[in-house]
């Protein structure tokens, strides 16, 4: 950034914490606003709050005193206008308006006392400067220290060092879209006419858009191919098993689970490295197909493994496992960090020697002395709780193993696209049958009162309820504090039977409070943030969700995830406080019209924007710049395709296009895909 004219080594850390440490971080930096200075009314026809360039005449000084401001009094032929200055020096402003000079000003007028005046106006010129005014300026988003003409300068600057580029998007979507070339279109997108231009559809905006999410969409094709051509194990099974285990599910699978099951058999019979994304909303069957595909991995010898983010979660899936499984007579050990002295040394021979097929743990398995005889499939669930690093840390304790990541958090579609665009997907869009629907209610929050009888009620004829209290900021005291009070309150109503589950608490302490939940110690549940997710209490059937206006819906639909699981009926009441605002109402009414996870996803995708989709900022999600993932849905699905074009055609980008593209990769710092054409 210090290249540029005028940055020196600490307007650069400025400009580094605003945009980025390199110029073309620069030409990413777009406009947000506009200021219209093409307004040139007569000084006697001023009105107040508006921006306005006026020709006026140097009439006199009025130096100030103490508290009292420098004038500069003005006039034109119609009226006199005062220009205020606060702390700038007399001597300044003496050379800048000599009396009777004729000088341009830029500024917002106001009015004290009846009388016009300008308060430090933003440009002064002289009649012949007349050309540096911009009739529509723009106007950048700043950061603390960076004044806005630092940072018009700078992206002036910038967009001088653009070159012409060989042109790498595809002739046909380019003329469709009417987009200009790159150059130009960094050109018109940091000088906005105006507020039209500002808009996500604007050409020049668009075309920036789709070459940022090509750039992304190409280095995920890239990495995928690098992986598709890694060597794997072709697992072929017969099928008895699974047999077997369908056999005694009492229920048929559905179309959805049938789907899944055939797109990961497919994949493991290949003798290439399987990474697949199982996709299912809460409830939609995802441990039956993984146990499918598990049994494929034991019926060839080798050895399954599933890790899950929390013990009490590993826990509940080995009694799954073990009930869905027992048909099969398959046998599924434990592993997670309660496990010690003998019971973890016999837990490790199992695995070592391949007695114990089927393995259920943490992040207990990643750990060094844990062996494996043979492990031919990786199951990581919740895949988003665990890094990169950790995912393929399991697989790689086999040989060639493959991966199936699963996640009860439905994720849009472009959202999929750009995160996990690298990944093979499947989706879980149907119910099994017998799930209860859930009675989803919204109540203003003056029937508190109310609520807590009901639930008092409901609690006296044995059923158990979660209560969960607001986010109140984003302080995780005040959480604790509001979650502490609440259970308080609602204590008298189960004397001693009132559990309370918070961020700050150790993860044994949770477990063990969980644990009573599920069991028969604790009726109600009161919490801060998400419960955990997949934590499995049938008998639970009312969920109480205060201040829901403060999640986000995908929060909202996970929470209400938590009852329905078992024969009775469930009722979700969400209290609110009035008024609501737009998007707080919209978002309460898709909870009480839809319970499919998928469309509540894409929902919260367009009023929520992506980075809070999820209730957190998503580990491994790209930060995108330029593109909106809900204004630009469509172009991320035509870069998705066109980025599998272009390496069917060209696979190691060599044609011209092929070098432009290259380019582009360098341009958005997609660096590491370019490696991959090299290393094969």
């Amino acid at each position: 950034m210090t290249a540029l004219p005028g940055i020196g080594p600490q307007l650069g850390r400025l400009f580094e914490r605003l945009a980025g440490p390199l110029v073309v971080d620069l030409l990413w930096h777009l406009p947000s606003g506009v200021i219209d200075r093409s307004t040139s009314p007569p000084v006697a026809a001023l009105e107040a709050d508006r921006v306005v360039t006026l020709q006026v005449r140097v009439e006199g000084h009025q130096p100030g005193m103490g508290r009292r401001p420098y004038r500069v009094v003005c006039a034109d032929d119609t009226g006199i206008l005062t220009l205020v200055y606060f702390n700038v020096k007399s001597d300044y402003l003496a050379r800048l308006f000599p009396v009777g000079a004729e000088r341009i000003v830029s500024g917002k007028v106001e009015f004290y006392n009846g009388a016009a005046q300008m308060p430090h106006p933003d440009l002064v010129l002289r009649p012949d400067e007349l050309d540096r005014l911009k009739p529509i300026e723009p106007v950048y988003p700043l950061t603390a220290g960076l004044a806005p003409r630092a940072v018009q300068r700078a992206a002036a600057a910038a967009l001088d060092r653009v070159p012409e580029l060989p042109e790498w998007i595809d002739p046909g979507l380019k003329q469709q879209r009417q987009w200009p070339q790159w150059a130009e279109a960094l050109r018109d997108a940091h000088a906005p006419a105006g507020e039209a231009d500002l808009s996500p559809a604007a050409p020049a905006r668009e075309r920036l858009a789709y070459d940022e999410v090509f750039a992304s969409q190409l280095a995920v094709a890239l990495v995928r191919a690098r992986r598709q051509r890694r060597r794997g194990r072709a697992i072929v099974a017969t099928g008895k098993l699974a047999a077997a285990v369908e056999a005694g599910l009492g229920f048929a699978l559905t179309g959805a689970q049938r789907l899944a099951i055939a797109e990961i058999s497919a994949d493991l019979a290949q003798p290439r490295h399987m990474m697949r994304l199982l996709q299912g909303d809460v409830g939609s069957g995802k441990t039956l197909v993984a146990l499918m595909a598990m049994l494929s991995a034991v019926e060839s010898g080798a050895q399954a493994a599933l890790m899950a983010p929390t013990e009490i979660l590993a826990r509940q899936h080995q009694a799954t496992l073990r009930r869905l499984g027992r048909p099969a007579g398959l046998d599924i050990g434990l592993l997670t960090g309660r496990e010690k002295g003998r019971a973890r040394d016999a837990a490790l021979a199992g695995l070592a020697s391949g007695l114990t097929p089927v393995v259920v743990g943490t992040h207990a398995l990643l750990q060094p002395d844990v062996a494996f005889a043979d492990l031919a499939l990786a199951v990581i669930d919740e895949q988003h709780r665990f890094g990169v690093e950790q995912r393929l840390a399991l697989a790689e304790k086999g040989h060639d193993a493959d991966t199936l990541l699963m996640s009860a958090t439905p994720i849009p579609r472009t959202l999929m696209m750009t995160a996990y665009g690298d990944l093979d997907t499947s989706r879980l869009t149907e119910k099994p049958p017998g799930r209860q629907p859930v009675d989803t209610r919204t109540v203003p929050l003056e029937r508190l009162g109310e609520v807590e009888a009901a639930v008092g009620r409901a609690l006296a004829h044995g059923a158990k309820a979660y209560w969960i209290c607001p986010l109140v900021d984003e302080s995780e005291d005040a959480d604790l504090a509001a979650a502490r009070e609440r259970s308080k309150a609602l204590e008298p109503l189960r004397p001693g039977r009132v559990g309370l589950v918070h961020g700050r608490m150790k993860t044994s302490d949770k477990d063990r409070v969980m644990a009573a939940f599920a069991g028969d110690a604790i009726d109600l549940l009161v919490a801060t943030t998400v419960i955990e997710v997949g934590v499995d209490v049938p008998a639970a059937t009312i969920m109480v969700v205060e201040h829901a206006e403060r999640f986000g819906l995908a929060q909202l639909h996970q929470l209400r995830g938590r009852i329905g699981r078992g024969d009775k009926p469930s009722t979700c009441l969400l209290l609110y406080q009035s008024p609501l605002g737009a998007v707080a109402r919209q978002r309460l009414s898709t909870l009480r019209e839809t319970d499919d996870g998928f469309h509540i996803a894409e929902e919260d995708l367009r009023l929520r924007g992506a980075g809070e989709v999820l209730g957190t900022r998503q580990s491994g999600l790209p930060t995108l710049r330029l593109a909106d993932l809900a204004a630009h849905a469509e172009l991320i699905a035509i870069a998705h395709d066109d980025a599998r074009l272009v390496l069917d055609r060209d696979p190691h980008l060599e044609s011209p296009r092929g070098q432009a593209l290259r380019t582009l990769l360098y341009l958005f710092r997609r660096d590491e895909a370019v490696q991959y054409l090299r290393a094969g």
